[in-house]
């Protein structure tokens, strides 16, 4: 079955243009599934059934799998079973009319404008890996990008006199995001007297780079940003993408209209922007509640 997943994968970088994190999410969860299946006895993939499907779904599910891993696992096992159809291997759909398992709507979590404040000033800018790291910061609050856009820029990427950067979002489709003046001037600040320092021959044009000399990871960002929040005296528990979702909590405060975020952040579909007005009302509330002689 190892054969089919990678035609699999290679029909999904092909036709449907996907970013290689989604990718690797599909070809675990068909390396898996098929595993489970091999365990079961089934050698070939047309022998599976739907009652083989449901029976590893409740497998994950006893493992303590949260819902959303269940519907995105559901979700790779249909395409899978999809793409087998198309290209004649299987005659029947055994994943069809199965359904998804519905996962609860979670709010983001956000910081407080206070808080991001305190995020971004964290970094000391007297070494270069200090620049880099305000400068990735400041860019990720300024634009909302998602971090494996904001790892995966180059330097070319970011036009610093016109007050823009260029990414490639989900799918491969190309945004234009504007720049705040705070981000602009230390973007360039970095460019200047940290990058250089940074670059070790190595001629890789990423624009934000490990003490290597090579492209920072997301990994490493998550570690640079989970020490910074502990040094601001953040609580709240942050991940890279915290700065997204305040990002655009904070531009719908501030009397942003939805199409106009939802642009920025690159969603497909204005459903997915709309959970951070639940967001905003939410804190709206709090606030009353906190602040009202007689809330």
């Amino acid at each position: 079955m190892d054969s089919l997943i990678d035609q699999f994968i290679h029909f999904l970088t092909v036709e449907k243009g996907l970013s290689r994190n989604t990718l690797e999410s599909y070809q675990r969860d068909m390396v898996a599934f098929t595993s489970y299946l091999q365990e079961q006895g089934v050698a070939r993939i047309e022998d599976s059934t739907r009652t083989h499907i449901i029976g590893y779904l409740l497998v994950l599910r006893e493992k303590g799998r949260a819902t959303a891993t269940l519907s995105r696992n559901m979700a790779s096992i249909r395409a899978f079973y999809q793409f087998l159809i198309r290209d004649k291997y299987i005659d029947k759909d055994p994943s069809i009319h199965l359904e998804t398992p519905k996962i609860e709507k979670r709010l983001p979590k956000v910081l407080s404008v206070e808080e991001v404040e305190r995020l971004l000033e964290s970094p000391p800018v007297n070494h270069p890996a200090g620049l880099r790291d305000k400068a990735m910061l400041e860019l990720l609050y300024a634009t909302g990008i998602r971090v494996s856009e904001l790892v995966n820029l180059d330097s070319a990427d970011v036009n610093l006199d016109m007050g823009f950067v260029k990414c490639l979002g989900k799918g491969s489709k190309e945004r234009i995001i504007p720049l705040g003046s705070v981000a602009i001037q230390m973007v360039r600040h970095y460019l200047q007297a940290g990058r250089p320092k940074l670059v070790k021959g190595t001629g890789d044009t990423a624009l934000f780079l490990n003490h290597l000399g090579k492209q920072i990871t997301r990994q490493g960002f998550w570690k640079i940003i989970k020490r910074y929040a502990q040094k601001s005296n953040i609580r709240a528990e942050i991940t890279p993408h915290t700065l997204r979702h305040s990002f655009a909590t904070h531009l719908l405060e501030n009397g942003a209209d939805l199409r106009s975020v939802q642009e920025m952040l690159g969603h497909a579909d204005i459903s997915t922007t709309q959970i951070y007005t639940h967001v905003t009302r939410t804190r709206i509330k709090d606030i009353y509640a906190k602040t009202h002689p007689r809330a």
